[in-house]
């Protein structure tokens, strides 16, 4: 089992920098104003050849009363309670404060082995703040920089030692065993942080009235009926117009990449005006992002006539977002818990159908139906013929339509079969791809052509014929550069002249000549050529031709 290690420190001594740092990728955002962390946040991370659990922490305020300050120094105090070693940062180039000191009182409380490191170390300017911090009374304070990872060497000693005291064990993990991975999004404060702690039933996200509070995407686990679930917290997503902060939009980033790596989305929503334009905006992104999807109307206890209003949501969902056709809507109360029962449910379904595989017999069945039921438009006065359908992959569903002229089957008909799919399968609030292709035509250019091979078959019987050509120059210019090296002289062409036909030969070459051209015309004998070229005689069903001429007068 990896050690447990929770960085703790009063705000901007650089916790969420070396955060990342030891997790090896940029897992905490991270601002040069104070303050920016705020709920503690978990990830595995490594020192070495070190495993740790790495827990960010806000930064530590001496407050103690309702504030939102108070309520981040009581998720600061459950990391350290939850901490194997704790990791207490200061500012090297500040010095020691009376926070510092505050912090380093209440630290001896919880008899946890604390490391004291002062980070922003590197160059002399941190020199006298590492003398200071031996005033706090936890030895000799450890000189590193989170930005520039020095001092690793020095940390990497200390918590093995650590590690061989407590002495853990490896655990091995079922790869098999994955958690399902759901993100909760919505607006700012549309209640996502109170559904989270009513799910795991305690308070492990800050919550308040305040909007905008969550500004990393946290992620918790979680078991629910011997399932292993993953919730991931963001923070609210507003109108990509007001979003103007550096801070906001890095927040807005983390969001929009916890929607990425999800399998099923909850799309919170306030019951008291809820589907507003932002909803639907996060709505369809999640669609294009291709994961399960559900709809949650939060803070249902403020709706007046709740059955009538549901049967209008769902109503106006179906309207406004055809395309997730089907999503379960679930109202619910995170405050008083009131339907929260029904969303896991919902959920484990939703996933279940993001998950399906289909058989290809049934696929091509239920085709023939719909093509029966509805057949593809002409396009252009020639009919469009699906052949062949099949399923390409799930998570999520994804679907190869092989059909004649598939680029030009309109994108309403591409729809029907979409919505026809889902509802003949039970596929709602799935995402469905279906892709066209078009079966290969042997008389198109660059294909081939059945039967005896011709030079009339298209682009790929010319190509050999070039290729078949460019061998035989390249073979006779080899050969003429070896004769020349040989010294064997090339035989001069002999010239052919041309013997002219005079009299009935003439004639008769004149015949062949029109009697071939008649042919190839697809003229009906031979006659009409012959008699032109011959000058005289007639043709039948015509009068004869004059044989004086009139001069002019």
């Amino acid at each position: 089992m990896p050690l447990k290690l929770a960085i703790v420190g009063r705000p901007n001594v650089g916790k969420s920098t070396l955060f990342n740092r030891l997790a090896g990728k940029k897992l905490a955002i991270v601002d040069d104003r104070p303050g920016v962390t705020r709920d503690r946040r978990f990830a595995s991370g490594s020192l070495g050849d070190l495993d740790l659990i790495l827990i960010d922490t806000a930064g530590f305020e001496d407050v103690d009363d309702d504030s939102l300050e108070a309520r981040m120094r009581a998720q600061t105090e459950l990391a350290i309670q939850e901490a194997d070693v704790v990791l207490f940062l200061v500012d090297a180039r500040e010095g020691i404060t009376p926070g510092d000191e505050i912090f380093a009182g209440i630290l001896r409380r919880y008899q946890r082995p604390v490391i004291l490191a002062a980070n922003k170390a590197e160059g002399r300017a941190g020199d006298t703040g590492i003398a200071e911090a031996w005033s706090l009374g936890f030895g000799e304070p450890l000189a590193i920089s989170g930005e520039h990872g020095e001092g690793m060497a020095d940390l990497y000693a200390l918590l093995a030692g650590y590690d061989a005291e407590i002495g853990f064990q490896e655990e091995d993990e079922d790869a098999a065993d994955k958690p399902i991975l759901i993100a909760i999004v919505g607006r700012p404060n549309a209640g996502k942080s109170t559904l989270v702690n009513r799910l795991i039933g305690e308070d492990r996200m800050l919550t308040g009235p305040e909007a905008g509070i969550t500004r990393d995407a946290i992620s918790v686990e979680w078991e629910w009926n011997d399932r292993k679930i993953r919730l991931v917290d963001t923070a609210g997503l507003r109108r990509k117009a007001k979003v103007q902060e550096k801070l906001e939009k890095l927040s807005t980033s983390d969001s929009i990449r916890a929607i990425t790596f999800a399998e099923v989305v909850l799309l919170v929503m306030d019951a008291t005006h809820p589907f507003e334009i932002q909803d639907l905006q996060i709505a369809d992104l999640v669609e294009r992002e291709g994961r399960a999807l559900v709809f949650v109307l939060a803070k249902w206890d403020l709706v007046e006539d709740p059955q009538a209003r549901l049967k209008a949501f769902q109503e106006h969902a179906e309207r406004m977002l055809p395309q997730v056709r089907g999503t379960p809507v679930v109202a619910l109360s995170a405050e008083t818990g009131r339907g929260v029962e029904r969303l896991m449910p919902a959920l484990a379904k939703v996933y279940e159908n993001w998950s399906t595989k289909v058989k290809t017999r049934d696929l091509n069945d239920w085709l023939a139906m719909a093509i029966q039921r509805h057949p593809p438009p002409a396009v252009g006065g020639k009919r469009i013929k699906p052949k062949y359908m099949a399923q390409t992959k799930a998570r999520p569903p994804t679907f190869v339509l092989f059909s004649s002229r598939a680029e030009q089957m309109p994108e309403q008909y591409r729809r029907y079969l979409v919505n026809s799919m889902r509802e003949s399968f039970d596929l709602p609030g799935v995402p469905i791809r279906l892709t066209l292709k078009s079966n290969k035509n042997p008389y198109a250019e660059g294909e081939a052509k059945g039967g005896a091979p011709s030079y009339q078959s298209g682009g790929l019987i010319k190509k050999e014929k070039a290729m078949a050509l460019a061998a035989e120059a390249k073979a006779a210019r080899a050969e003429e550069i070896a004769n020349a090296e040989a010294g064997i002289e090339k035989p001069k062409p002999v010239k052919k002249t041309a013997v002219k036909l005079t009299g009935v030969k003439a004639a008769k070459a004149r015949a062949a000549v029109a009697l071939k051209f008649t042919k190839v015309k697809g003229a009906k004998g031979s006659r009409p050529g012959i008699q032109k070229l011959r000058g005289g005689g007639s043709v039948k069903g015509r009068p004869p031709r004059p044989t004086t001429r009139t001069g002019k007068k």
